[in-house]
């Protein structure tokens, strides 16, 4: 039994001893469980990861109740299948998704769930992150999945749907030490219908167009789109395209925030990229530590971030050990891939 202390992170921590757990074979006992945020426990996000994990694994659980500061997960045998999840409130389904994603490599049959909740949602990637930067990444790794988005959904009420079909993969190394040359910017905005007469999908995009121009950035497909949702709101996504590497960078809608201000938070993100380090954008750097522990490899970040650091520690614990080393592209996670899965 492998033990957690929960308090220094959020649902990170959750999240991420689960997929060791799964992926060792190893029972973990998480304590204190968010300990430092205000309202500490697990929250629906959060349990509906635990439920998930433990439906895909037929794993014996306790203290998996809303609010649980403590729980236990003992994994069984990780199996393909297909699964639904409602998180019941506008909580991130892309997290949800990283519970299981690194299942792939112990697969022998594809494992499909289908999840209802938050799409597109803060302190999450967004959809359009998750397929169209973080999946192509993590296929570096061996990793092999897709997502099948269905239904949009925004805060408050979510209402969100899509599903993740992860493949049997085979773990591998892989090296992100160098972006290269900048080869296109792609520029993906969406709202809800009932956006629509404000043109706010359009304007978000054609805002985001005119900042990359005034930069002499080049810009590649643009696409803005009205979608069926149960609350309004709206997301852009600038992907930008290296030729070594991909990295990503998200705005919400928000009311009383204009389209162009939020093209413009965008922008700026993108524009803090392109004057500091890393390979891979701030946000995607700790998602891509797993992968990276099982495979092996190099990873080049823009900074070692509180969740890079509790993300090693829950790594650590399982006895897989991610290096931080310093290189002239700033530091970078590394992995020699003795990280043990069960299979």
């Amino acid at each position: 039994m492998i033990d957690v202390d929960g308090e220094a992170g959020g649902g990170q921590i959750v999240r991420t001893a689960l997929s060791l757990s799964m992926l060792t074979g190893t029972p973990v006992h998480v304590t204190n469980v968010r300990g430092s945020r205000p309202n500490p426990g697990l929250r629906p996000q959060h349990l509906a990861a635990v439920r998930a994990a433990a439906t895909c694994c037929d794993a014996d659980v306790d203290g998996a109740a809303e609010g649980s500061e403590e729980v236990t997960f003992e994994p069984g045998d990780v199996a393909g299948g297909d699964h639904e999840v409602d998180v019941g409130t506008a909580g991130s389904v892309t997290l949800l998704f990283d519970t299981l994603l690194a299942l792939s490599p112990m697969l022998d049959e594809p494992l499909s769930v289908t999840v209802t909740g938050g799409t597109d949602v803060k302190w999450s990637p967004t959809m359009a992150h998750y397929r169209r930067v973080k999946l192509p990444l993590v296929a570096r790794f061996g990793f092999a999945a897709e997502v099948a988005l269905h239904r949009t959904g925004f805060y408050p009420a979510g209402g969100g749907r899509a599903t993740l079909r992860v493949n049997p993969g085979t773990s591998t190394s892989a090296s992100l030490t160098e972006r290269g040359p900048l080869e296109e910017v792609a520029v993906y905005s969406k709202a809800a219908e009932s956006l629509e007469d404000a043109e706010v999908a359009d304007r978000q995009a054609d805002a985001a167009v005119d900042a990359l121009d005034e930069r002499g950035l080049p810009v590649g497909e643009v696409v803005g789109e009205y979608v069926e949702t149960s609350s309004p709101g709206s997301a852009l996504l600038l992907r930008a395209e290296y030729r070594h590497t991909v990295a990503g960078f998200d705005a919400l809608g928000e009311r009383g925030v204009t389209s162009e201000a939020v093209a413009e938070r965008a922008v700026e993100a993108f524009d803090e990229f392109r004057d500091g380090p890393g390979v891979v954008d701030h946000y995607t750097a700790d998602q891509l530590m797993l992968p990276l522990a099982v495979g092996g490899g190099r990873v080049g970040i823009p900074a070692v971030t509180n969740h890079v650091e509790t993300n090693r520690e829950v790594i650590r614990r399982f006895g897989g050990d991610l290096q931080v080393e310093k290189s002239r592209n700033g530091p970078a996670l590394v992995s020699d891939g003795d990280f043990l899965v069960s299979n």
